[in-house]
Parts: C-alpha cells; sequence; structure tokens
C-alpha cells in the first residue's frame, strides 16, 4: 500500500498527516510505529488521520502517538491539524471545529500562528508527594484531554528528562494508563519553561502542547497568576496560554506555530 502524507511541526513536535475522508486508510499498531520509525520511515512523534465528521464537527482528528497506540488528544498536532485542513479542503476559511476522544476541539489561523481551544480541564489532584528514585517530589496532575503530571524545578536544563519523567510515567499512582510529565521551570511571573516527556513517545519530544496548557494552569493554581501564560517549550518557541479562570478554569487556549516541511508518498506493507 502506497501512502501520500504531509509532515509538519508545530513547534519542533513533528507528525505525519493523512487525509482519510474517503476511509480507505486502515493502519495497524505496527504500520504506525514503522511510518513514524525516525531511521526506517518519516520519521515523526505521532500520526494524524482527517476523517469525516461524526458529531457535528467539520472533521474529525484521530491521533495516534509513535507507539501506534491511539491517544485522545495532541496540542501541537491539533495546531497542525487546522492549518493542514485548511490547504487539503482548499478553503479560505479561518476556523475549523474538529472532533476528537477528548470531545469538539476548535482551532483558528491567526496569520502565522494558529490558536487551538483546548479539551476542558478535569481531575485535577492536589499536590502528591512521591517516592521517585529514592527522592521524594511534589508532584501536581490534571488532565486536559489527556493525563498530565508536573513537577516545577529550579532549572529544567539539569533534569535528566528521559530518566526521571519515565520513572514518573510508569509510577503506580498513576496505573494503569500511566501519564505525560512535564518539569517546569519559573522564568519570570508571567513566563514559564519547560521540558516533556510524552506517554506513547516514551520520550522527551521538543514540545507538548497539551502539556503547554496543563503547565499554564498548573502554575496559575499554584501561584495564582492570571492568564495569558507564556510557556517556552525545549524546541525554542514560545507559546501563549490563556484561559478564564471565573468562577472555574475553561475557554483554555494555546496559541503558537504549525509548520508544513514536506509533502510525500511511503510504501506500507
Amino acid at each position: 500500500m502506497r501512502l501520500s502524507f504531509t509532515k509538519m511541526h508545530g513547534s519542533g513536535n513533528d507528525f505525519v498527516l493523512i487525509d482519510n475522508r474517503d476511509q480507505r486508510v486502515h493502519l495497524a499498531p505496527s504500520q504506525i510505529t514503522k511510518i513514524c520509525d525516525r531511521h526506517y520511515g518519516v520519521g515523526a512523534d505521532g500520526l494524524l488521520l482527517m476523517e469525516s465528521p461524526q458529531n457535528g464537527g467539520d472533521l474529525r482528528m484521530r491521533y495516534y502517538n509513535g507507539n501506534g497506540q491511539e491517544a485522545e488528544m495532541c496540542g501541537n498536532g491539533a495546531r497542525c491539524f487546522t492549518r493542514y485542513a485548511q490547504r487539503i479542503l482548499k478553503s479560505k476559511q479561518r476556523a475549523f471545529s474538529f472532533e476528537t476522544p477528548a470531545g469538539l476541539i476548535r482551532g483558528a489561523l491567526l496569520g502565522e500562528s494558529v490558536e487551538v481551544q483546548m479539551s476542558e480541564p478535569s481531575n485535577y489532584c492536589p499536590p502528591a508527594f512521591l517516592q521517585i528514585a529514592g527522592v521524594t517530589e511534589e508532584v501536581h496532575f490534571l488532565s486536559i484531554g489527556v493525563p498530565h503530571a508536573a513537577v516545577f524545578v529550579e532549572a529544567v536544563e539539569k533534569v535528566d528528562v528521559n530518566l526521571h519523567g519515565k520513572e514518573i510515567r510508569l509510577h503506580e499512582a498513576f496505573a494503569p494508563l500511566g501519564t505525560n510529565v512535564n518539569f517546569i521551570q519559573i522564568v519570570a511571573t508571567d513566563h514559564l519553561r519547560i521540558r516533556t516527556y510524552e506517554r506513547g513517545v516514551e520520550a522527551e519530544t521538543l514540545a507538548c502542547g497539551t502539556g503547554a496548557a496543563a503547565c499554564a494552569l498548573l502554575y496559575h493554581m499554584h501561584r495564582s497568576v492570571l492568564s495569558p501564560i507564556w510557556v517556552t517549550v525545549q524546541g525554542g518557541d514560545t507559546l501563549r496560554v490563556s484561559f478564564e479562570s471565573s468562577p472555574n478554569l475553561r475557554n483554555v487556549c494555546v496559541c503558537g506555530p504549525a509548520s508544513f516541511v514536506f509533502d510525500g508518498e511511503i510504501e506500507i506493507f
């Protein structure tokens, strides 16, 4: 089977996007893993399928991590999906809604940036003190379409993200599905720097949109800092996270770049 695809990235978090509105593409997890492999495939953190809507959206977005498993939502992927939708549909439309397992997501093109309205935050837990590699860590947690744990640190560059991220990701406190893991450095009152270990990729990625949103919201709850909060990711871009905080956290949006890399074809067996 020969597949046409588009490669994109959002702040260094990269994806293979495939137009599957005709429902001809049915990929096994092993095939998705092969496509995302950086040595034997296209190379990506994840894969996005564009499908026809089923429940009132403009489109349906299905996201698969590099391990081939479907996930509920991906923030950087949603920004790329928004720009991809405009291109594939040959539309002058500047905003789209698309269905995901995490609910209806809305994306809007704002010049060179894309703003995505995220899933409503849920499952917030007060900070827990967990034993991680023999050290007690204060770990914060909430879900924003997907689960995110976070640890505040003095300097993110000193953190072994792949080692400590994996330990938290697999901690029994987050069983059975595990969690994404973020390390947060406070740069200024309204500015964070983060590094993220992504569940499903099973490694650090250059950016995580849901992670940026989760970290900003947890910081708001931790320090009462108001919207917007700027979040610099490991790839170097700074994302803007905005939200309403009264009476409850809602209308969470992440704004940042989404870039085309190349179009191509790949043979899949």
